[in-house]
């Protein structure tokens, strides 16, 4: 008789639920059309894309990692390529495209298997051998490079930028990154360490990206607070302060009744002789600089200008730890403590007009082990995708210097580690040997899109890059301005390897998690729920319309 009962409701109405097949198409091809949406900005003949939000904001970039965070994603699989482009961006800032378009034809390829009939699960154990032994092979190949190797560090930062708006100017811009990231590297024990938080940039539309220069000091978005105060400060002795030059307030509410005028006067008489006192201590203790985190009080400001001092008020908490790295200054919370070992130097404080705006230069310092590049470019979006462009140069640098290790480009590398792991597919044996052979076609989507890109024929470069890395050639890749396979290293197209094992290692680990997802449980209303998780071709809800 239980047939003819009711049946049971598990999940909530207006649940959808994909399973099996279904669930794994879908997710697959979701994550696909992420990766095929920036995949024609790859290389140096990649295009850009124009990206407009729901406020009618611009943002015009080449960037794999911006465009992704911009698109409004709703696919919950495609949400998660992103990730991959995220974390490429957080450990190398370079290399993000490639991160997306490889975890997008593994899928591909893992599809074609599931096809098949070959488990999910063992195309996954496949993929983690294949991955394993891709970086095992990129690091046979790689070349030592050391911290002093000026050249090779600014080709590095020169290869990042190409295909992008920076390209213009990379000779200027390779320097720029390579000298910053020099300036604030540490050593210790051997290892170098590089904290790029060191590095400010600053951004100031109007003359042109040439004007761009790296100032070995720190350059604050600032005035000094009074006009009377001298414009230039030759051997700046800089106090850092962390406290208001203000008359302290009570904590609690209090009232204070006057009720005879001369009590007033001395009230107000008493308030101008605690702010007088404060700047008198700031003169006595030799600076002649005064860069307050917090505010100053007009009288103080009145003060401090008399006696011939260059303040700024409200400096932000991280620009002070900058000064405090590049002056040598400690950041002093109390007056009556100051020494002179607290003190820091620079050889020039000087108010300057950039643009419309007046900026603070603290320059001419020692040893700066905190330095600011100043972007110009005629427009705010050319300004905004230089900065991008100096981003992953000077990733790109730091991650060379800390790891000492490259390898070439143009799709050379790919190609290696695609002829390697097909050779060792056959020692794998079983059906994970699908898998790796798998792993090995979609690592050459690499030399396969910078071809596309530059209007060649894919397969005809494939094949003739193949032949080449046969005959030992192993840093040949794809030359697009010959149309034909070159030699990187002796073009200088070189990259640090661990944008390579970064990017395989990120993209297989994504590819795995979206394997093993055979079934889609999404709530109504909720992202990738309601319209089928992305039904109409797995394209998500968000998706752009390129």
């Amino acid at each position: 008789m239980l047939s003819g009962k009711q049946p049971i409701l598990i999940l909530k109405e207006g649940t959808e639920r994909e399973q099996g097949r279904d669930a794994q198409h879908n997710n697959i091809r979701a994550a696909m059309a992420i990766a095929d949406a920036v995949r024609s900005t790859l290389g140096p003949k990649g295009m850009d894309k124009m990206l407009v939000d729901s406020m009618g904001d611009v943002v015009i970039t080449n960037d794999g990692v911006t465009i992704l965070k911009e698109i409004d994603i709703e696919h919950p699989a495609a949400k998660m390529i992103v990730e991959v482009a995220k974390t490429q961006d957080e450990e190398c800032g370079d290399g993000t495209t490639s991160a997306v378009i490889i975890a997008g034809e593994l899928l591909k390829k893992a599809l074609d298997l599931i096809e098949q009939d070959v488990h999910p699960t063992v195309i996954a154990d496949g993929y983690r051998i294949a991955s394993k032994k891709a970086c095992e092979i990129l690091e046979s190949i790689a070349e030592d490079v050391k911290p002093d190797d000026a050249e090779v560090l600014k080709e590095i930062a020169a290869t990042s930028m190409t295909g992008k708006a920076a390209a213009a100017n990379k000779e200027l811009l390779s320097d720029i990154a390579y000298r910053a990231v020099k300036a604030v590297s540490d050593e210790e024990n051997g290892k170098i360490t590089v904290d790029l938080d060191n590095v400010k940039i600053e951004k100031k539309h109007g003359g042109s990206v040439e004007d761009t220069e790296l100032i070995e000091g720190i350059v604050l978005d600032k005035e000094r607070v009074h006009p009377g105060m001298p414009k230039v400060v030759k051997d700046a002795k800089i106090m850092l302060l962390n406290t208001a030059l203000e008359v302290k307030k009570t904590e609690v509410d209090a009232q204070i009744r006057i009720s005879d005028p001369t009590q007033l006067q001395k009230f107000l008489d008493e308030e101008e002789a605690m702010l007088r006192k404060m700047v008198d201590k700031i003169k006595a203790s030799g600076a002649n600089v005064v860069l307050c985190q917090k505010g100053i009080d007009d009288l103080a400001q009145h003060y401090l200008s008399k006696a011939g001092i260059f303040a700024v008020r409200r400096v932000k908490k991280s620009d002070m730890e900058k000064l405090a790295r590049a002056t040598g200054a400690s950041i002093v919370s109390e007056l009556d403590e100051v020494e002179d070992s607290d003190l820091g130097y620079a050889g020039k404080v000087e108010e300057k007009k950039i643009g419309d705006d007046e900026m603070v230069f603290v320059t001419n310092c020692k040893e700066a082990k905190a330095v600011t590049i100043l972007i110009r470019g005629g427009t705010e979006h050319v300004v905004d995708e230089i900065e991008r462009g100096m981003h992953d140069a000077l990733s790109v640098v730091a991650a060379t210097l800390e790891d000492g290790k490259i390898t070439t480009g143009g799709g050379s590398a790919a190609t290696e580690i695609s002829l390697a792991l097909r050779d060792f597919a056959s020692s794998v044996g079983g059906r994970e040997q699908m898998a790796v052979e798998a792993f090995a076609d979609a690592i050459e989507v690499i030399p396969k899109t910078l071809a596309t890109n530059a209007g060649l024929d894919a397969i005809d470069m494939l094949i003739e890059l193949k032949k080449a890395h046969k005959e030992g050639k192993k840093t040949y890749g794809v030359d697009i301005f010959a149309g034909k396979p070159g030699d990187m290293r002796s073009k200088n197209v070189v990259e640090p390897m661990r944008v390579g094992t970064q990017a395989i290692k990120s993209a297989t680990e994504t590819t795995v998690m979206i394997l093993r997802i055979d079934d889609v449980i999404a709530a109504k209303g909720s992202s990738g729920g309601g319209s089928g998780g992305g039904a109409g071709g797995g394209m998500g809800g968000g998706m752009p319309e390129y």
